[in-house]
């Protein structure tokens, strides 16, 4: 068992034991947020035919020589077309066909002028300008041409991206399955929400937000629980987690003390202890484990240190095995406009809010940056990374942080 390893030697040895989730296929209707198993490659053309962009006149352009003299030329409407149906005559020299926006384009014709910049008289148009030929046509190809790959293994499914593959026909598309992440918290001190507070006892918070953290994930959370500071029974509690899930986190009982009993509960069903302890702050006393090829993480009781731990630890994990590419939390630079006065001897990671001021990127504090206190990290985007042997960190020094929660899920800097 390794002890004491550095945050990126413990990203490393778990990211080499899990492994993107099975296959299986869903409706666009539930595809969001899913990730896909296999590249996405267009049979037809998009859009199929040519078509106009606009309400007007599909005709030919050389008819329109010389319209500039007085009286301009004229043609004839032999037709209307509107969108979704064919025209069923063809545009020859003199004539001229109604289309509507989305139409296909009629056969023989090789430009499509406004409706508003033609005058109208019974049958026949008049234009009193030339056009170039080729003009108001969409394509057919112009947004996806056949056989082009619009998607690729690995890649997250947004609005667009859907919306896209809609476009060419797909009604089902090939994800990997949710992963299943059991949660479950030791400590005789918790109390679910649902009751009723007592002397000396605390509601249990880290249930719910890491809960919630793995719905906003994409994964699938199993809540097993409050247990007790017993070995017998978080062992028992664990090895039933174990059957239903692809990943178990526990929080609280990982630290030395009298009743952190999850070390042993451990060693009790037989896992292999990767390691014990990161080498940061917070949420140094962290528990890596594999059982049945399955990896169950021990996170710090203290709901700060446990949010970020997940965040640093668990959420990589949760990505690749979900299938996405990326995994580990993009970094960043910015200017820090705060002030931090406590030394860290110890590797230390500081709550922060990553704004956008002009063409700038800066950072603040969100808060006091105990390790239980979890209010400040509902404005946490990001997490001042501050090497071991730092003094104090001053307003206007460039510090280095990394993206947590929507920021780096999306990959994104909307800020």
């Amino acid at each position: 068992m390794r002890t004491n390893v550095s945050l990126e030697e413990a990203q490393a040895l778990l990211l080499e034991r899990v492994y993107p989730a099975k296959e299986c296929y869903v409706s666009l209707s539930d595809a969001i947020g899913r990730v896909l198993s296999q590249d996405i490659k267009a049979s037809e053309n998009l859009p199929p035919f040519n078509k106009s962009p606009l309400d007007g006149y599909a005709l030919q352009a050389k008819d329109t020589e010389g319209a500039e003299q007085p009286g301009g030329v004229q043609l004839k409407v032999i037709e209307e077309v509107r969108a979704g149906y064919l025209p069923t005559k063809k545009v020859t020299s003199g004539t001229a066909i109604k289309v509507m926006t989305g139409a296909p384009l009629p056969e023989g014709a090789d430009v499509v002028v406004k409706y508003e910049d033609v005058d109208r008289s019974g049958a026949y148009i008049r234009l009193d300008y030339t056009v170039k030929s080729g003009s108001n046509i969409i394509q057919a190809g112009e947004d996806i041409t056949k056989g082009e790959t619009v998607a690729y293994k690995g890649t997250l499914l947004t609005p667009p991206l859907i919306g896209l593959i809609a476009s060419i026909g797909v009604p089902k598309v090939p994800v990997f399955n949710k992963v299943r992440v059991a949660i479950l918290s030791t400590g005789d001190e918790l109390l679910d929400p649902s009751q009723e507070l007592q002397p000396g006892k605390i509601f249990n918070s880290n249930l719910h937000s890491l809960r919630a953290l793995c719905l906003n994930l994409g994964a699938h959370p199993v809540s097993f629980g409050i247990v007790p500071d017993e070995i017998e029974v978080t062992a028992e509690r664990i090895s039933e987690a174990l059957t239903g899930a692809d990943i178990v986190i526990t929080t609280g009982g990982v630290s030395v003390g009298d009743y952190d009993v999850v070390l042993d509960a451990l060693k009790k069903i037989g896992s292999d202890i990767i390691f014990w302890k990161v080498d940061m702050k917070p949420g140094s006393p962290i528990v890596a484990a594999e059982k049945d090829n399955k990896l169950i993480i021990g996170l710090s009781g203290n709901p700060a240190a446990a949010f970020i731990t997940f965040d640093l630890v668990v959420v990589p994990l949760i990505k690749k095995m979900r299938g996405l590419d990326s995994q580990l939390p993009l970094k960043v630079s910015a200017t820090f406009v705060d002030h931090f006065d406590k030394q860290s001897p110890q590797r230390r990671f500081l709550r922060a809010e990553l704004f956008r001021q002009g063409e700038k990127d800066y950072i603040k504090l969100t808060g006091k940056q105990s390790n239980g206190i979890l209010k400040s990290m509902i404005s946490c985007n990001a997490l001042i990374d501050v090497p071991a042997g730092n003094d104090r960190l001053i307003s206007g020094q460039k510090v280095s942080a990394v993206l947590v929660g929507s920021f780096n899920e999306h990959h994104a800097f909307n800020y």
